[in-house]
C-alpha cells in the first residue's frame, strides 16, 4: 500500500486535472450541486486527516522543522493563517489519544464518538469545534459518564440519526429515521443546550466571573472619535444588540445622522444625586463596572422611549424566556434571544421587575394563553412566536426571528387564523420563494413541522426543527 503522503500527492494531482480543465462551468445545476456536496464529502475527509495528523505527533515535533510552536508549522506547511491553524490544534485536542504508561497502547480520545464522525466524513474541524467548545468551556463540572452521553448524541446528530434522549441512547427505530446531517450551527445549538441542562450549577458560577469582568471604558479621542473598549454582561449586549437592530431596521430607513438637537428647558431631564445614603456608604463597584451598568440603565430607558424606531412592530424589547415549571420553583435557566448562552434566573426576575418583557409560557412545546383573530399577527403573538421558534423555520437558515416575517402555515384567505398555532417566522427570501422551493410546512397541535426537498431529505420526512423541539431529559 503506497504511503498517506504519496496517496495524497494523487488526490492532489487528480484534483488540479479537474480543476485546471475547465469542466465545471458547463455542467447543469444539478451536477453543480452533486459537485459540491463531493467536494463538501473530500474536504471534511482532508482536514480529518489533518486533525489526525495533528493529533498524534509527539511534544517537540515543530522543533525538529524549524518552528517555534505547531501554529507556526501549519501556517506554513497550509499557507493558512494563524486562527486557521489555531483551529486545527484546537480540533486536535478533542481528538487526541493519549498512550498509557501501563500497557503503552493508546488510550479513548477525549470525545470517541465525535473523532469516529470526523474520520468518516461526517463533520470537519467546524463541526468538530462547534459541538465540542460549549461542553470543554463547563469543564470539570460536568462528569465524564454525562460528556460521554453528550458525545454519542452529538454524533448521532451529527450523523443525521434521530435520538429523542441523550442518556438513553439510540433505538433501532430512530437509527431507521435518519435525519439530513447536522450543519456545525446545528450542533453548536445542540451543544449550548447539553451544557446549559449537564452542569449542575447552572449559570451562577460564570455568571459570578463575569460580573467581576464587566466593564465600561471611553477612550480619548483620536481622529475625531472615542475607542469604546469593554466586556458586557450578556443580557445587557442582548439589549444592545436589540436597539442596534431596530436602528439599521430597513423599514425606518437607517439610524439618524449624528448632529446637534436644541431642546427647551421643558425636555430636561434631571438626574438624582448619584448617593442620597445619609451615611455616605462607599459604593464597592469600579469605576469600568459603574459605567457598564449606566449603560444597561440607558439601554433600558432607550428601549421604551417614543422616539425609538420600532423592530417587528413594537420597541425593541428584552425578552426573557423561562420555563414555567423553573420560573414557579425560582430555579432553573432563562434564556434570551441574541445571547450566545444562559443567564441566572434572576436576570429575568429583575428584567420582569422593570416592566420591558413579556412574558410567554410554553406546555410541551405549544405556546398557551395567546387568542387573537386579527388578520395581523399582533405585536404580543409576534414575540411568543420568535420565543418559540428563535429564527427561520427553514433548516440551515439562522436568520434570526426578529427580522423575518410571520408566515400563515394554513393562509389566512383559506381560512387560516392569525393564530400562534399557524404563525412561523420565515426570513424575506425564504417566505417569498416558499412556493417554489420545495420546503413544506405544517403544524401538529401547535408545533411547526417542515419537510424539505428530496436533494436535502431522501426520506422526505416531516421533522420537528431542533430550535421549537421539546426540552431534553437529562
Amino acid at each position: 500500500m503506497n504511503s498517506p503522503a504519496v496517496v495524497l500527492e494523487e488526490v492532489v494531482s487528480d484534483l488540479g486535472a479537474l480543476v485546471r480543465a475547465d469542466s465545471i462551468v458547463g455542467l447543469s445545476d444539478a451536477a453543480k450541486l452533486a459537485v459540491l456536496r463531493s467536494a463538501g464529502d473530500a474536504l471534511r475527509l482532508l482536514e480529518a486527516v489533518v486533525v489526525e495528523t495533528v493529533a498524534s505527533v509527539e511534544p517537540g515535533f515543530e522543533d525538529a522543522f524549524g518552528c517555534r510552536s505547531m501554529n507556526e508549522l501549519l501556517q506554513r506547511a497550509f499557507r493558512t493563517d494563524a486562527p486557521g491553524a489555531a483551529r486545527v490544534t484546537k480540533a486536535a485536542k478533542a481528538v487526541e489519544r493519549e498512550i498509557s504508561l501501563v500497557s503503552g497502547e493508546r488510550l479513548p480520545a477525549r470525545w470517541p464518538a465525535l473523532r469516529d464522525a470526523m474520520l468518516d466524513g461526517v463533520i470537519g474541524v467546524a463541526g468538530m469545534l462547534a459541538a465540542t467548545g460549549a461542553l470543554d468551556q463547563a469543564g470539570d463540572r460536568i462528569g465524564l459518564e454525562d460528556r460521554l452521553r453528550a458525545d454519542d448524541y452529538l454524533a448521532e446528530c451529527a450523523r443525521g440519526c434521530r435520538v429523542a434522549d441523550p442518556h438513553e441512547g439510540a433505538t433501532d427505530a430512530d437509527a431507521q429515521d435518519a435525519a439530513p446531517s447536522a450543519t456545525p450551527d446545528d450542533l453548536r445549538q445542540a451543544s449550548q443546550y447539553l451544557a446549559m441542562v449537564l452542569d449542575p450549577d447552572g449559570a451562577e458560577p460564570t455568571d459570578r466571573n463575569a460580573q467581576h469582568r464587566r466593564y465600561l471604558t471611553i477612550g480619548r479621542i483620536r481622529d475625531g472619535v472615542h475607542p469604546l473598549r469593554g466586556n458586557i454582561l450578556p443580557d445587557t449586549a442582548a439589549q444592545l444588540q436589540l436597539i442596534i437592530d431596530a436602528q439599521n431596521n430597513p423599514k425606518v430607513g437607517g439610524p439618524p445622522a449624528p448632529g446637534v438637537a436644541f431642546r427647551s428647558e421643558d425636555d430636561e431631564i434631571h438626574e438624582d444625586r448619584f448617593n442620597s445614603d445619609p451615611r455616605n456608604v462607599i459604593d464597592p463597584r469600579t469605576a469600568g463596572q459603574k459605567r457598564h451598568d449606566a449603560l444597561a440603565a440607558a439601554l433600558g430607558i432607550a428601549a421604551r422611549h417614543d422616539e425609538m424606531p420600532s423592530l417587528g412592530g413594537a420597541a425593541p424589547t428584552l425578552v426573557v424566556n423561562v420555563d414555567a415549571q423553573d420560573y414557579a420553583a425560582g430555579t432553573g435557566w432563562a434564556t434570551i434571544p441574541g445571547a450566545d448562552t444562559a443567564v441566572p434566573l434572576s436576570i429575568a426576575a429583575h428584567t420582569a421587575c422593570t416592566g420591558t418583557i413579556q412574558r410567554v409560557l410554553f406546555e410541551e412545546g405549544r405556546i398557551i394563553g395567546i387568542t387573537v383573530t386579527d388578520r395581523v399577527f399582533t405585536v404580543h403573538q409576534r414575540r411568543a412566536i420568535i420565543a418559540r421558534d428563535k429564527e427561520c423555520l427553514i433548516p440551515g437558515c439562522h436568520v434570526p426571528a426578529s427580522w423575518c416575517e410571520i408566515h400563515h402555515v394554513t393562509e389566512y384567505a383559506r381560512g387560516g387564523p392569525t393564530h400562534t398555532d399557524n404563525g412561523v417566522p420565515l426570513c424575506w427570501w425564504h417566505h417569498r420563494s416558499l412556493d417554489r422551493s420545495g420546503w413544506e410546512i405544517r403544524m401538529a397541535n401547535g408545533v411547526p413541522q417542515i419537510r424539505g426537498p428530496a436533494w436535502w431529505d431522501a426520506d422526505r420526512s416531516w421533522r420537528t426543527p431542533r430550535t421549537v423541539r421539546a426540552p431534553l431529559r437529562v
